[in-house]
């Protein structure tokens, strides 16, 4: 994650005007939107590198030294994975959450469950982690494939949008602490 390459982007001025909800649109119906946005986005990314998430390249999920992330089984226990195991699970597991009729409906007045905005921040920090994951191990490929304009403009609209909302807790974002300082002190997002 070193200078230049982490300033690279495709937008230059701030993301803030792009996040905030417009007026007269449900908050529920902007943050699924942005939910499913990002996800497919993410989703498209990690296919590009994929294929160096490997168990002998990535034995754990981690976002640098001292940051693991441990799967949380059916039976509630603490696993840890291979990265691309995590990753693969958690793809399927907000995948299953996206297409779920009754937590993001379709149809015109069928409302959000009570616990929409639990679950959304569940999905976000998920989210959160593999965007974690590949700036620590995997930024370089992102760099070699010439797509890291891409790729920070998408971690900066991410972010910008998790912080408007708050939906990913402070602590959560240690990992990528110093490069989402980077980008306020750009006046990227806030």
């Amino acid at each position: 994650m070193c200078q230049p390459f982490v300033r690279q982007a495709l937008v230059t001025g701030n993301f803030k005007t792009i996040v905030q909800q417009p007026n007269y649109v449900d908050t529920n119906e902007w943050l699924a939107l942005y939910a499913h946005e990002f996800f497919a986005l993410l989703n498209s990314f990690y296919d590009a590198i994929s294929e160096f998430v490997t168990p002998q390249a990535c034995p754990t999920m981690n976002a640098g030294p001292g940051v693991d992330y441990l799967w949380i089984d059916a039976s509630k226990k603490a696993v840890r994975l291979p990265a691309a195991t995590y990753i693969d699970y958690t793809f399927s597991w907000i995948t299953s959450k996206l297409e779920d009729k009754t937590i993001f409906p379709t149809k015109v007045g069928v409302p959000f469950p009570p616990h929409f905005i639990s679950i959304l921040k569940n999905i976000f920090r998920q989210m959160f982690r593999v965007f974690a994951h590949i700036y620590h191990n995997h930024f370089d490929k992102m760099c070699h494939l010439g797509i890291q304009s891409h790729w920070n403009s998408l971690f900066t609209h991410f972010i910008g949008f998790v912080i408007n909302f708050d939906l990913i807790d402070e602590k959560e974002r240690e990992p990528l602490q110093p490069l989402i300082d980077s980008l306020e002190a750009q006046g990227m997002f806030l």
